[in-house]
């Protein structure tokens, strides 16, 4: 069963236009990443305050706190970024979400990718990991990795390794095929690789060489399989839509108003021809 969610900062930064789109298009969750061009974790108590009460009103729940944690260099002192993750746990126990989007950290230093560095690092990444997930467990909610462009678990072997090392209940995947085209890999190597541990998908396409993501299915990420050995598996979950049509980078993507709608359109074919249930 797939229930659709939506980067809804990928329609517009108004949350109220975010909804506006997303109730068209029968969508009823949001993967909470920003709104007002503000990063959720960055938020005030009156916004967050203001937000849940537009969700309430116009019937909408999250599908995952869309935190940016992980996403800062290895080498950069944990405790600061232990804090902000607090933060997280704290807004999905007040949001009534169980995931929270996670991010296995940068290459230390100027090191633009992790070859040559890894084997220095790794047991650092895994630490810190494990003691999030840890966090996370007694607090009754899911980390949910995704592999995004430059760390650590941006490679399937890398992923793999991440997962095994980490093995907590509370540590999930999360598969887009699009980063995988995006860093030069194989996204069914990804996604063999990872689809034991996947709890989680963000539907995003891409082309290899392109500045943009594509319709689901159009492009490189092998979406087509994907979604059919999902279905065969039983997947339960939710699918987000992140789709980067009008471009993407480390902190969100565009796709805009008039597009969304399409993204989404492109996904319920994939889904229907797999023969996959919306829930």
């Amino acid at each position: 069963m797939f229930t659709i969610s939506a980067f809804a900062d990928e329609i517009s930064p108004d949350p109220v236009e975010q909804m506006t789109v997303l109730a068209a298009s029968r969508i009823r969750f949001i993967e909470f990443r920003s709104i007002h061009k503000t990063n959720v974790l960055d938020l005030t108590d009156l916004q967050i305050e203001e937000f849940r009460s537009l969700l309430s009103k116009h019937g909408f729940g999250l599908s995952a706190i869309g935190s940016p944690i992980g996403k800062v260099r290895i080498d950069t002192p944990f405790e600061p970024h232990l804090v902000r993750f607090g933060r997280a746990v704290e807004l999905a126990k007040l949001f009534d979400t169980k995931n929270i989007r996670v991010f296995s950290f940068y290459p230390p230093g100027e090191a633009h990718d992790w070859n040559g560095v890894e084997e220095k690092w790794e047991t650092e990444v895994m630490d810190r990991l494990t003691h999030m997930a840890g966090i996370a467990e007694k607090a009754g909610l899911r980390l949910v990795h995704e592999n995004e462009h430059r760390i650590f678990g941006d490679s399937p072997a890398r992923c793999k390794r991440l997962f095994a090392k980490v093995g907590s209940p509370s540590f999930g995947g999360v598969y887009d095929a699009a980063n995988y085209v995006f860093c030069g890999y194989d996204p069914l190597e990804g996604w063999f690789e990872a689809k034991s541990t996947v709890v989680h998908l963000h539907i995003k396409d891409w082309r290899t060489g392109e500045e943009h993501g594509t319709l689901a299915g159009e492009g490189h990420g092998q979406w087509p399989f994907v979604m059919d050995d999902a279905v065969a598996m039983g997947y339960t979950g939710f699918a987000t839509m992140e789709p980067h049509l009008l471009g993407g980078g480390p902190t969100g993507g565009v796709t805009g108003p008039d597009l969304f709608p399409k993204a989404v359109n492109a996904f319920r074919r994939l889904l229907r021809v797999a023969g996959g249930k919306e829930g």
